[in-house]
C-alpha cells in the first residue's frame, strides 16, 4: 500500500523555512559582527596604548614644566576623554632606563617585574606580542615601546602592557549585536507570517471555493479585490472557469434534453405512421405517402446517429484522414457545386473570389466537402434569402477561406459555445432539428487535417467563418 504523505499548510512551511533561514543567516552576520566587533575594539585599544606611550614620552621631555604627578595610578597628563576610553582596559605603564631598570609606574610592581620588563627591550620601537609567565601561567599580552630621547639619545623607555583578553573584551557590543539580531529576527519572522498569512488567504479561500463547485455548488465568495496582480487574476479566472462551468452544466441538461427529443420525435412520428397504415387508418395513396414519410423520418434519424457515430470517432482519432495535394480554387468549386446540386436551393447566391494565382493544398476532399456543407446549410437557415460570399485569401504558408453571409447572425451569448458539442442557440433550439454537432464536426476536422475553423464575427447584418488551410509543400 501507498504511504500517505503528511500535508503542511502554506502557512507553517513558509515561516517555519523561512525562519529557518532567517536563523542561519542571522547566526552567519552574528559571527562575522561579532569577529568584526572585536578585531576593531582590538585596533582601537591598541591605538589608545600608542597614544598613552607617546604622551607619556612627551610629557616626559617636555621642558614647560607640566603637571606630571599620577592621578589614581594614572599620569595626571591622561585627559578625561582618554580616561573614559580606557574605562574597559587598565593597561600597565612603566618608565624605565636604558638598562630596563624600572622608575616609575602606574601600579605597584610585583616581585620579580623588573627582570621581565628588562628582558622586553631589544632596541626596537612598537608594539610586540609577547607571553608573560605569572604565578605559574602563562598569559598572552601585548606591549607597545617607545623611546625617551634627550639630545639626540636614548635615555630610556616608556613601556604600556595590557593583556591580549583585556584587549579584546567587548560584553557591551556584545549584547548591542544579540538585541539587535533578535529584533531583526522577531521583525523578520512577524514580517514573513503576516505576508504569508495574506497570501495564504485567498488561496485557501479558492480551494474552499473548488470544493463547493466539485460538490456542484457554483455560488460561493470570493475576495473582489486583491492587490496582488498574481491572486487577482487567480480568484478572477477561478470565477470565471466556475461560471462557464455552471452554463456548461446548465447547458448540458438541455442539451441532453434536446438530443433525447430530437431522437425521439422521429421514432415517434414513424411508429405512428406505421401504426396508421398497419391499422388500416389511411390506405392506398395515403398509405403509400405515410409510408414516405417515414422513410423520411427514418433517413432524418439515421443522419442524426451518423452524425453521432462520426463526431465521436473524431474525438477518438478513429477515422483516417485522406490528405492529398489539390488546387484551392478546385477545391471550393467543386464543394460548392455539389451543395447547390444538394439543396437544390433558389433564395441563397453563392459568389466565389478566387485566387487570381494557381495555388496547391493538402486536404481531405470528403472532409472538406463536409465542412462546407455544415457552413453553406447554416448559411441557409440563418436567412429566408441573401448571399453568401466566399473569398480566398493567401498567406505565407497557408490559404484562408472567409465564409460569409447577410443572416441575422449570432447572438453573442451563443458565440463563445458555438464549437461546444450539442450546443444549439437560442435562435435554432425551436425551429431547426439536429443535435448540435456541425460546428464541432467541422472544426475537428478541420483541424484533422492541419488546418482550423474559427468564428471571425458575427452581427446583425451577417456571420463570418475562417477556414484554415495549409498550402502544399513543395520539394
Amino acid at each position: 500500500m501507498f504511504k500517505k504523505n503528511k500535508r503542511i499548510s502554506l502557512l507553517n512551511y513558509w515561516t517555519s523555512r523561512y525562519l529557518l533561514t532567517l536563523f542561519i543567516g542571522l547566526a552567519i552576520i552574528s559571527l562575522i559582527s561579532a569577529s568584526w566587533i572585536r578585531h576593531t575594539a582590538f585596533e582601537n585599544r591598541l591605538d589608545l596604548m600608542n597614544f598613552l606611550a607617546e604622551e607619556t614620552v612627551y610629557r616626559l621631555t617636555d621642558t614647560t614644566g607640566s603637571n606630571n604627578a599620577p592621578t589614581d595610578g594614572i599620569p595626571g597628563f591622561i585627559g578625561n576623554r582618554e580616561r573614559f576610553s580606557m574605562r574597559e582596559i587598565d593597561p600597565i605603564l612603566y618608565v624605565v632606563d636604558v638598562k630596563g631598570n624600572v622608575l616609575t609606574s602606574n601600579r605597584p610592581m610585583p616581585p620579580g617585574s623588573a627582570n621581565n620588563v628588562a628582558n622586553f627591550l631589544d632596541g626596537e620601537e612598537g608594539t610586540k606580542k609577547i607571553l608573560v609567565e605569572t604565578d605559574g601561567k602563562k598569559t598572552v599580552q601585548y606591549v607597545v615601546k617607545k623611546k625617551i630621547e634627550k639630545d639626540n639619545s636614548v635615555v630610556g623607555w616608556v613601556l604600556v602592557l595590557e593583556k591580549k583578553d583585556n584587549l579584546t573584551k567587548v560584553q557591551q557590543e556584545y549584547g548591542q549585536l544579540a538585541l539587535l539580531i533578535g529584533a531583526l529576527a522577531v521583525l523578520g519572522w512577524g514580517a514573513i507570517y503576516f505576508l504569508s498569512k495574506r497570501l495564504v488567504r485567498p488561496i485557501k479561500q479558492v480551494a474552499e471555493a473548488a470544493k463547493q463547485v466539485q460538490e456542484g455548488n457554483y455560488t460561493f465568495d470570493l475576495p473582489q479585490y486583491n492587490k496582488e496582480e498574481e491572486i487577482f487574476e487567480l480568484v478572477t479566472s477561478f470565477k470565471e472557469m466556475a461560471n462557464k462551468l455552471e452554463q456548461l452544466e446548465r447547458t448540458r441538461t438541455e442539451l441532453l434534453a434536446g438530443v433525447t427529443h430530437e431522437l425521439k420525435t422521429p421514432v415517434t412520428s414513424i411508429s405512428g405512421l406505421l401504426q396508421a397504415v398497419r391499422d388500416d387508418v389511411v390506405t392506398g395513396k395515403d398509405a403509400e405517402e405515410f409510408i414516405q414519410m417515414a422513410l423520411l423520418e427514418t433517413t432524418k434519424m439515421k443522419t442524426m446517429v451518423g452524425d453521432l457515430l462520426a463526431f465521436n470517432s473524431f474525438a477518438v482519432d478513429a477515422i483516417p484522414v485522406k490528405l492529398v495535394t489539390v488546387n484551392v480554387n478546385h477545391l471550393v468549386r467543386d464543394a460548392v457545386a455539389q451543395w447547390e446540386v444538394m439543396e437544390d436551393e433558389q433564395n441563397v447566391k453563392i459568389q466565389v473570389n478566387y485566387l487570381l494565382d494557381s495555388v496547391q493544398v493538402q486536404a481531405d476532399v470528403v472532409r472538406m466537402q463536409q465542412i462546407f456543407t455544415n457552413l453553406l446549410t447554416n448559411a441557409k437557415q440563418a436567412m429566408q434569402e441573401g448571399l453568401v460570399t466566399i473569398t480566398l485569401k493567401q498567406k505565407l504558408d497557408s490559404v484562408i477561406i472567409a465564409v460569409k453571409d447577410t443572416g441575422n447572425g449570432i447572438s453573442q451569448e451563443d458565440q463563445a459555445f458555438i464549437f461546444e458539442r450539442f450546443y444549439r442557440g437560442e435562435n435554432k433550439k425551436y425551429t431547426v432539428r439536429g443535435l448540435g454537432l456541425g460546428l464541432p464536426l467541422s472544426k475537428m476536422m478541420a483541424q484533422s487535417i492541419g488546418g482550423d475553423l474559427r468564428l471571425v464575427e458575427s452581427n446583425p447584418s451577417g456571420t463570418c467563418f475562417e477556414i484554415t488551410l495549409l498550402k502544399a509543400t513543395t520539394l
